[in-house]
């Protein structure tokens, strides 16, 4: 028996049995759909965030509390400041001539009223730079003013998520709404962003600095401070020039690390890759189990395959065919199996993946190594699981064979 005989046997045997067959290659369709479906969500978030973040510049810093270890650890040291400040804000923004805004932040979730309507969602205060700086434009109406920040006015700019919750069929602009049990008046609504990765910039409402700090969270800290420098060739100057600016208003020794962290647009994106990557792969290796599992389904239903047509092996040996015959036509029907749920699972996972950019807020992102990987695994799976069945039935004893019913 050739190649092309020992093909056509399994297929033949494997149309015999079509709903055993189409149960059997369940476990490979999921798999491979879900590896796929799950590796082009990860991508799919990791581009829409480095879009976004590139979107604002290159010539951004962000300082932020704690000190940087190895591994991406934060670490907040003893004995010096802990936490940026309002006037680390302004120390930077007053000495360094290589700076051209500083925009300090403070950022926390809190719920959110409209008459009979609620919504939780992140509150940002800061300064009315910070609608340039960050690229938040109000679309509608309009941002606060440097006078309402300073006098802590309760006034807000709200994110086309918060609209869509709290006035779905109604204008937002001058309506009165409850943050945190207070009263604040909006003033405008910012330019829709789309979902961004796992977070959405659109489920935002931005207060006044002084505002959030005082009235709604009564803190004197800030979450953040970003810095526009003048232009990229002045990005290493202006780093030298807040490392030295917040060291000397921390009062920290020289043996002493920073307790903040200086980033720009470049260790953020390389940060969150990492860990996007890290969450990608864990998701595809949990979806890939289900491969194995359905190996093992391909497996049990060869064996059992082979139980039931050893008096059909036997036949076969005692006209002529040989061991590595009927090995290869158990071999390939495993194979078949494998390649042909691999395809399914392939077809699955694009309309998975359409189906959730279609009604989702995730753009996912397909891409081919994805698809290689998932069905390349499938193929293995299959010579793996079907090897011993093959095995099997290759040594069964001719004799015994024909006397089986």
């Amino acid at each position: 028996m050739n190649f092309r005989e020992s093909i056509l046997t399994a297929l033949m045997a494997l149309l015999s049995n079509k709903l055993r067959a189409l149960l059997t290659m369940l476990g490979i369709i999921i798999g491979v759909a879900a590896v796929i479906t799950m590796i082009a969500i990860g991508e799919g978030a990791q581009k829409a965030v480095v879009d976004r973040i590139q979107s604002l510049g290159s010539n951004l810093l962000f300082i932020n509390p704690g000190a940087q270890r190895g591994g991406g650890v934060v670490v907040i040291q003893f004995g010096s400041s802990m936490r940026l400040q309002n006037k680390d804000a302004d120390a930077v923004s007053s000495r360094s001539t290589a700076i051209e805004a500083v925009v300090p932040e403070f950022s926390r979730n809190a719920q959110v009223k409209f008459e009979n309507r609620n919504w939780n969602s992140r509150i940002v205060g800061t300064m009315p730079e910070y609608e340039w700086v960050r690229n938040f434009r109000a679309v509608e109406g309009r941002y606060f003013t440097n006078s309402e920040e300073k006098a802590a006015a309760k006034v807000c700019v709200i994110g086309q998520v918060v609209v869509d919750n709290l006035f779905p069929n109604m204008e937002p602009i001058g309506q009165t709404i409850r943050i945190a049990g207070q009263s604040f008046n909006v003033i405008g609504v910012l330019e829709s962003k789309g979902q961004s990765g796992w977070q959405n910039p659109d489920d935002q409402i931005i207060v006044p600095l002084s505002t959030a700090q005082r009235r709604i969270f009564g803190v004197d800290y800030l979450s953040q401070i970003t810095v526009k420098v003048l232009n990229e060739l002045k990005m290493d100057e202006a780093f030298l020039d807040i490392e030295r600016i917040l060291r000397r208003e921390h009062r920290l020794r020289e043996d002493q690390d920073n307790d903040f962290r200086i980033q720009n647009q470049a260790d953020i994106i390389t940060t969150f890759q990492e860990t996007q990557q890290t969450f990608t792969f864990l998701l595809a290796g949990i979806a890939a189990v289900s491969l194995v599992v359905g190996g093992i389904g391909i497996m049990n239903i060869m064996i059992v395959s082979v139980t039931e047509r050893t008096k059909e092996i036997g036949i076969r040996k005692a006209i002529g065919a040989r061991k590595r015959d009927i090995m290869w036509q158990f071999l390939i029907e495993s194979v078949t199996m494998s390649i042909t749920g691999g395809g399914l699972g392939i077809g699955l996972g694009i309309l998975a993946s359409y189906i959730i950019t279609t009604y989702g807020n995730l753009t996912p992102l397909i891409s081919i190594s994805s698809i290689v990987v998932s069905f390349s695994f499938a193929s293995i799976v299959g010579i793996v699981f079907g090897l011993y069945p093959a095995w099997k039935a290759a040594i069964a004893d001719v004799i015994e064979a024909l006397r089986y019913e």
